[in-house]
């Protein structure tokens, strides 16, 4: 049994698993919101979710090259990269849109916040499927 490969799995599944919610659960919330609110209620939950996204990444990555250290199966390394891919995406196309709706002013109503929220909440999809494509990478090299 490959410990750090389960881990690797574990860690994968609850970074999907975020992603997902997000997409799924916060966003509609989110957008039935007012413009002002929605910005208000989107500012520290990204901040945190960066966060969260970054550190579960990393930990994954982490566990599937030990994985692939103790085992030798290629399919570790190529979870890992996919994994770290998770960076890139988010520091090129993610966080160019975060500054954005960050620009926006607190107080009041930008008739742009909206259709940058509905875009920034389809970006998140893209988390989600590198999460779930890793998280099945892991289960294939587990199986």
């Amino acid at each position: 049994m490959n410990n750090a490969g389960l881990l690797a799995f574990a860690l994968a599944s609850a970074f999907s698993g975020a992603a997902l919610y997000g997409a799924l659960v916060e966003q509609p919330a989110r957008l039935a919101l007012d413009d002002r609110a929605m910005l208000n209620e989107w500012r520290p939950s990204d901040h945190r979710g960066f966060i969260l996204f970054a550190l579960l990444s990393l930990l994954s990555a982490l566990a599937a090259l030990a994985g692939f250290r103790d085992g030798g199966d290629i399919r570790w390394l190529v979870g890992a990269i996919m994994m770290i891919a998770s960076w890139p995406y988010v520091f090129f196309v993610i966080l160019p849109l975060d500054a954005r709706l960050r620009a926006m002013p607190q107080g009041g109503d930008s008739p742009d916040a909206r259709v940058l929220m509905r875009d920034w909440g389809l970006l998140q999809w893209g988390l989600g499927a590198i999460g779930l494509v890793s998280a099945a990478v892991f289960a294939w090299a587990l199986a």
